[in-house]
This record gives structure tokens, C-alpha cells and sequence, in this order.
């Protein structure tokens, strides 16, 4: 549908079980996940723009559509700022906005958003970036269920070191929150926190649904089917052999 919404050169808005992307003449120009940080979010969390500040451009321009060009004009961001920001929050929600789903896709003609063009994007590079992003999330982490469990940190040993971000987003790993509260809570865009969740996984920083079904399972053998072996479900197996693999590749680098 995005390929013939782009060559009808088409606006309007995409809606998506995930998010909904807004096009105009055939091109992306904003992109909303509730999965993702709003350019709002990003611009306020970061003290780049007071929350009043963007309320009143809100108020001023949202109903005409220019909230981007009164932001600009006024002072109060750098259109090369925007821009940039604007880019980065567009390409985040989009990741999630074209996940698979099982819901159905929906086109409305003629809507626009309040914010207005930033700069528009071509349909072709939002579907080439939202791949990329797949292919480096596997790689850091071949299993998703980290994505959307609450995240949990594993104990660490005395004097390990793992950085000012990585540790910024530990602090927040309470076991209830999830990677898109904890990167709304950090203003960070969600596929950032994302593929940091996963790498954290991969070294065992953080507990994984596998783990915690493990340390849930009883400690004897598994004296039902008679054959020695531990109750382990098999996602604790998969994930025990997903490390051993990772080692394994990593010790031949």
C-alpha cells in the first residue's frame, strides 16, 4: 500500500495497529508511534525547549498546521536543530509504525498534521531504514521478547564499569517498566534504547523472559519424562545456546 500510496504521490495519514505514518504528495513527513517518544518528548527531555514552549506553539499554530515553522520562527529552535530532531523521531516511530501486524491498514485521505513539513522523507527510505533497524536488532539479540518485557537488571560484578548511558538506563531497569517507558522517561528515542536493552541482554546485564521462567522452574530433574534432564521450558534452553553461540563467534574474532 505504501508503494502505490508513493506513486499516487498521495496525502493523508496511514494508520497501523503499531503507529501511523503522514504523507504528503507521496512522501513521509511525520511519523507517530504510541511505542515512541514524540518529537516533543525529545526536544523537552533534552532542555533544548521548555514544555510551555512547545505548548504554546501548540496553541498558537497547531490549528493551521505550522507548529514546526512557528517554533523556528520564533526562536526557540534552530531549523537545522529541528530538522535533525524531527528526522530522528520520524525514522524511530516509523520502525514500529511498519512492524508486522495483524490489524489492518487503513489510509484516510486529505488529514495533515498539526506540526506541518519539517522535511519530507521518500517512502522508500522510511521502508529501507525500518529494515536496517530489524537487521541490527537480531544481530545485537536474536530474541524480541526483551523489546516489550519489563526490564530487569542482573547483578553485576564488583567494579564493573558499563558507562554513563548504559547506566542511566539501568537505574530506571525496575522490573516494571519496559524499553519504551524507560526511553520516554530518558527522552531518548525508543529504537536506541531498543537495541541497548539487547546488547545489555547479551551480556547478561539484564534479565531476559527466559531467565526468569528459569529461575521460576523447579531446581530437580525431570523425573516425569524419565530422561534426567531438567524441567527447563525451551526458551531457556534457546536462550543458554544463544550465548553459547554468541561466545563461540565472538572468540573467533
Amino acid at each position: 500500500m505504501l508503494v502505490r500510496l508513493a506513486e499516487e504521490r498521495a496525502t493523508g495519514v496511514l494508520v497501523r495497529d503499531q503507529g501511523a505514518l503522514y504523507l504528503a504528495d507521496g512522501q513521509v513527513v511525520h511519523a507517530e508511534s504510541p511505542a515512541a517518544p514524540g518529537l516533543d518528548v525529545l526536544l523537552t527531555a533534552s532542555g533544548r525547549l521548555r514544555p510551555d514552549s512547545w505548548a504554546e506553539a501548540v496553541a498558537q499554530a497547531g490549528s493551521r498546521g505550522e507548529v514546526a515553522r512557528f517554533l523556528v520562527d520564533s526562536g526557540q529552535v534552530g531549523g537545522g536543530e529541528l530538522e535533525i530532531c524531527h528526522l530522528g523521531a520520524l525514522f524511530d516511530a516509523a520502525f514500529f509504525a511498519l512492524a508486522p501486524a495483524s490489524g489492518p491498514t487503513r489510509f484516510r485521505y486529505g488529514v495533515a498534521h498539526w506540526l506541518g513539513k519539517v522535511r519530507p522523507v521518500p517512502t522508500e527510505v522510511v521502508e529501507r531504514e525500518a529494515r536496517r533497524r530489524s537487521l541490527l536488532l537480531d544481530s545485537a539479540w536474536p530474541d524480541p521478547t526483551v523489546d516489550t518485557a519489563p526490564v530487569k537488571p542482573c547483578p553485576q560484578p564488583a567494579g564493573r564499569a558499563v558507562g554513563p548511558k548504559r547506566q542511566a538506563l539501568l537505574d530506571l531497569a525496575d522490573g516494571v517498566r519496559t524499553p519504551a517507558a524507560i526511553a520516554r522517561k530518558l527522552g531518548r528515542p525508543a529504537f536506541n534504547t531498543l537495541i541497548e536493552v539487547r546488547r545489555l541482554a547479551a551480556e547478561g546485564l539484564i534479565e531476559t523472559h527466559a531467565e526468569c521462567a528459569e529461575s521460576a522452574a523447579p531446581s530437580g530433574p525431570d523425573t516425569a519424562s524419565g530422561n534426567g534432564r531438567t524441567g527447563e521450558p525451551p526458551s531457556v534452553l534457546d536462550s543458554a545456546l544463544l550465548r553459547r553461540l554468541r561466545d563461540a563467534l565472538e572468540a573467533t574474532l
